[in-house]
């Protein structure tokens, strides 16, 4: 079995229901942890009593490393400092052999345990952003992306995690910093710096917006390299570009990275018809949720089609 955690808040809700729908679509066997960073999204997951689910509270999690350093740090980043010690809590606390962070915003297309089972003697698993040259953010964002991150319980993966866990406690924050960027950049020396982790080599594991334009898309969501020529199931995708602000989809990134009307046909036209529909049901649960503004994603969508 397959052991995941993620975390949000109210405002990624929406994300977090339906990259849980599709990795339960996908995944024959798994459980997925959890962590609600606000009341309103842990009453609503609560109520869901999602199927192969563990909700955990901020109450439940939180613990006084991180009391004493949360006034000090925005709510993206202390999300961000949270992240190794919610892979930690499911370890220690459920005792389990392995756990892999999850971000809200993965949409699955096919079963992570060829992603997983990658690594195989090795203790942590890390993901490439595997950049498109024009939009290489390597010296500030970092090498590798906290997108899907695997923990095994061993000497050798809580060594990494615990390091990992102490660095983010010392400095994470939303910039760029003396090496550093957020929970990201710690990431860069690992394969160097430890013995026991293993670079993700498929690539169907980690197409995001920052490296569409070095894969071409086919209708049964296969990625070709155009480099290279090799082909690759998608296993998942990164929407880091969608956001929503009381209710209306931000411009933001989704403007900036160029989309072919392939990507945007295949699979950014269903995930945001899927984020409607979640979204509705969730708001029918609790109020407190926006609506999401259907003529804003419309009009933005608009806008990528005719810049493709």
């Amino acid at each position: 079995m397959l052991n995941f955690c993620t975390l949000f808040d109210s405002n990624y809700i929406t994300q977090g229901v339906a990259m849980y729908e599709s990795l339960k679509k996908h995944c024959r066997d798994f459980h997925l942890y959890i962590f609600t960073m606000d009341d309103v999204s842990h009453q609503i997951i609560k109520n869901l009593s999602l199927e192969n689910v563990t909700v955990i509270s901020l109450n439940e999690f939180e613990n006084n490393e991180l009391l004493k350093v949360k006034s000090t740090r925005n709510k993206a980043e202390y999300c961000w400092t949270c992240t190794p010690f919610t892979i930690l809590y499911c370890l220690k606390r459920y005792k389990l052999d392995h756990c892999t962070y999850i971000d809200a915003d993965l949409y699955f297309y096919a079963d992570p345990v060829v992603l997983v089972n990658e690594m195989q003697s090795k203790s942590v698993l890390i993901t490439s952003h595997n950049y498109a040259p024009e939009y290489d953010q390597t010296n500030t964002s970092g090498k590798y992306c906290v997108q899907f991150i695997t923990f095994k319980n061993n000497s050798s993966g809580l060594l990494v995690l615990n390091w990992w866990k102490n660095a983010c406690l010392d400095w994470c924050y939303a910039r760029f910093e003396d090496g550093k960027f957020g929970d990201q950049k710690y990431l860069d020396d690992w394969p160097e710096r430890f013995d026991c982790v293993h670079v993700l080599q498929n690539f169907g594991g980690g197409i995001a917006p920052w490296n569409t334009t070095k894969y071409e898309i086919t209708k049964d969501f296969c990625v070709r390299d155009i480099f290279n020529n090799k082909r690759r199931r998608v296993c998942f995708y990164h929407f880091h570009s969608i956001k929503f602000y009381d209710g209306k989809m931000k411009r933001g990134n989704f403007l900036y990275y160029k989309l072919s009307r392939k990507y945007l046909g295949l699979l950014y036209l269903p995930y945001l018809c899927r984020l409607l529909v979640v979204n509705f049901r969730l708001h029918r649960k609790n109020g407190s949720i926006k609506l999401y503004n259907k003529l804003s994603i419309i009009r933005l969508l608009w806008k990528k089609f005719k810049q493709s």
